[in-house]
């Protein structure tokens, strides 16, 4: 037996892929050319195909060197191109390499930087065991990019006090990944599954890294900006100001983040969307502030795009400096301090607000506290709260655990909330991996009457019970146009708040094939008795989606028809929307895309009522890979009945916004936003004109 378990660990010491971080007194130049010190480096070039063929050989050779000297980590792509061109193009679809390092030996979280072959670049988080990519963190690195015929070689310079790591960890999580854009090929280091994803708990092992840089690791970033806004019925105005933010990572693992008298005016607003339903619409943050270190504050998920499980966010930072009437509410300031070991992740936000005639001031704080166990679960605890007075508070308190196997991954979570003596409660939990083939995800969640976390968190379906469950083989194919597919039945089970003895019982069909040339659809019908506004009617839905790649260019198309309740018209009929997203590079740098979506209203006697159509062009220059100005219109309609010679134009947004990234963490924003709102007879009327230009410098030392 003993001699059976030595061979087992022998066999898996032997698969885990590893690669060395040499020392190197001379850094190489990042300038794409590659030096003689690169022969001294460590190196790897066996990739495997994850993407079109699963664990097939890479078309083209690549080659990964790595180096360290006491300040920094460098790394090498030497990517063979000897079938076709490198493609580079700042505005379609180009190839590109990405490293994700795990400097924590997590095997849930890392960080990641990809480089375009037009010297664009990303970066950012990778969460949930490699299921969610996060771009919200921005580090301080270089890159350079050599092009030629029959290859291209991709420098990068990732110096240690950009990001967070394990003090004494000489062992890091990492793999490498290499897109071709000629053939749609996704090549990676490590061995990964279509149906898995590129799982953080699989990345192979950066062996002797040795951090040795030193200093005081502050980055102060004062901001300075000029802005002009213009009201209905007012006179413009100008304004001069600036604000301070401030970033000390007193350790390896622990980071203080400050802000004062930000500037949090949304330049770029947020979509026009008409919204049906009795809930409200969850909007995505954008404010730096609070972007960075979102990781640490928020509640554990399957990841992107899975859409059948519902994570009790009792923090929404959305909440924090609101938008009221249209007027936002200031923030005097905020502080953030977070800490990470290779098993605990702690945090801790605070921010105060000013008042505005209908919002007293406030103030904001959250604290969250997380464990890592058995390799790379979570169980976890978070803390929200914002108090105005002793009699206007809201807080709440939540549970969160989360086991991960492989693909295979459990969620259960609790939440506790009061407000303004109002006490409820709250569970979720949900699953979603294989049993053998077959792909299941499952949820389950109760939420109390007298739960509210409304000025806190995004959990607006107060009262309501669901359960649901879709399972069906996933096929992955090694020949053939089709890549993968998955399809089977689901079944949800719905009660609605303030219901006791009525529940909506719905049964879904859903057929998604995926394709080797990157295009798919996905079509899901929907069925059942359903109850809600007090009234029992015949449920149906049809929901049509289909995307893909066309010389470049990525399009999205679909439709969905259900017949429900209209809770903004009030009553039970059918309704229709419809969206589609089509792009086209004219040039490498000139791009154009038009984004338009309709929603068509019936009433209860089946007659059309009325059609809403919002239509978004949109131009994105690309001077380089730092320097974009973009300019889009966002123009809504409205068409009574069919009568097309009738249309209205409801409102008219028209913006741009140039930005230019000079140096890692500075740039410099111009921008335009113009918003006009049709008035009773149907012209349109200025409603809010903003111009700014905006500042940002990173000093670092």
């Amino acid at each position: 037996m003993q001699f059976v378990l030595l061979c087992l660990l022998a066999i898996n010491s032997f698969s885990e892929k590893v690669i060395e971080a040499h020392f190197t007194d001379t850094p190489p130049k990042i300038d794409g050319i590659i030096d003689e010190v690169w022969h001294s480096a460590d190196s790897i070039d066996d990739f495997i195909q994850l993407v079109p063929y699963e664990k097939e050989e890479p078309t083209e050779r690549t080659v990964v060197y790595v180096l360290q000297d006491k300040d920094n980590l460098y790394f090498l792509f030497h990517c063979y191109a000897q079938k076709h061109k490198p493609i580079a193009c700042l505005t379609a679809d180009e190839d590109n390499i990405s490293i994700a390092i795990d400097p924590f030996g997590s095997k849930t979280t890392a960080y990641f930087f990809t480089v375009y072959a037009s010297g664009i670049i990303h970066d950012g988080w990778v969460l949930d065991n490699g299921r969610t990519k996060d771009n919200s963190w921005e580090g301080v690195w270089y890159r350079a990019v050599k092009l030629y015929n029959d290859h291209y070689d991709i420098e990068l310079k990732i110096p240690f006090k950009s990001i967070r790591y394990k003090k004494d960890l000489n062992e890091w999580g990492i793999t490498f990944v290499r897109y071709t854009a000629h053939n749609k090929e996704t090549d990676c280091w490590n061995e990964f599954l279509q149906a898995e994803g590129d799982l953080v708990s699989k990345y192979g092992v950066l062996r002797g890294v040795n951090p040795q840089a030193k200093g005081f690791y502050f980055e102060l970033y004062p901001e300075g900006f000029v802005r002009y806004d213009k009201h209905t019925g007012e006179e413009g105005q100008g304004k001069l100001s600036g604000s301070f933010n401030f970033k000390w990572d007193v350790t390896s693992q622990t980071t203080i983040n400050a802000t004062a008298y930000p500037d949090f005016a949304q330049i770029e607003s947020d979509p026009f969307t008409l919204n049906l339903s009795q809930y409200q619409t969850y909007l995505n943050e954008r404010r730096p502030f609070f972007l960075v270190g979102m990781e640490i504050f928020r509640m554990s998920d399957f990841g992107e795009d899975v859409g059948f499980f519902d994570p009790l966010n009792i923090f929404y930072s959305r909440r924090v400096g609101k938008s009221l009437n249209d007027e936002t509410v200031p923030i005097f300031g905020g502080m953030k301090v977070t800490h990470k070991t290779e098993k605990w992740n702690f945090g801790i936000l605070g921010s105060y607000t000013d008042s505005l005639e209908t919002e007293p001031e406030r103030g904001f704080g959250v604290v969250k506290l997380k464990r890592q166990v058995m390799e790379n679960s979570d169980i976890g605890m978070l803390f929200s709260g914002t108090i105005a007075d002793k009699d206007n508070y809201n807080y709440a308190l939540a549970f969160d655990g989360v086991y991960r196997g492989g693909f295979n991954q459990f969620i259960i979570q609790t939440a506790l909330s009061e407000r303004n003596k109002k006490q409820g409660w709250a569970v979720s939990t949900g699953y979603m991996g294989f049993i053998k083939n077959f792909k299941v995800m499952a949820a389950a969640d109760v939420v109390h009457d007298s739960f509210d976390v409304s000025d806190i968190g995004f959990v607006p379906w107060a009262g309501k019970k669901e359960i649901s469950i879709t399972t069906g083989p996933f096929t992955v194919y090694k020949k053939g146009f089709l890549k993968n597919l998955f399809y089977g039945p689901g079944i949800v089970i719905i009660q609605e708040a303030g219901d006791t003895l009525n529940w909506t019982k719905l049964g879904s069909f859903s057929f998604n094939p995926n394709f080797r040339n990157n295009w798919g659809f996905n079509v899901e019908v929907t069925a059942g008795s359903a109850y809600e506004a007090d009234t029992n009617y015949f449920y149906r839905s049809l929901n049509i989606n289909g995307w893909g790649n066309i010389a470049g260019q990525f399009f999205n198309i679909g439709s969905n028809y259900s017949y429900n309740y209209n809770y903004w018209r009030g009553f039970l009929a059918n309704q229709l929307s419809s969206w589609s997203r089509v792009g086209y590079s004219i040039i490498p740098e000139v791009s154009l895309s038009l984004n338009v979506n309709a929603w068509v209203e019936w009433d209860t006697l089946n007659a059309l009522i009325a059609v809403t159509t919002v239509a978004s062009p949109r131009m994105d220059i690309r001077f380089n890979a730092d320097m974009s100005l973009s300019i889009f219109n966002q123009m809504v309609f409205e068409t009574p009945e069919t009568d097309f010679g009738k249309t209205e134009q409801l409102s008219n947004r028209l913006g741009a916004i140039f930005a230019w990234n000079f140096k890692p963490k500075s740039w410099i924003y111009v921008a335009f936003n113009d918003y006009q709102v049709a008035d009773e007879e149907g012209r349109l009327q200025l409603q809010d004109r903003i111009g700014a230009v905006k500042a940002k410098y990173l000093i670092y030392f």
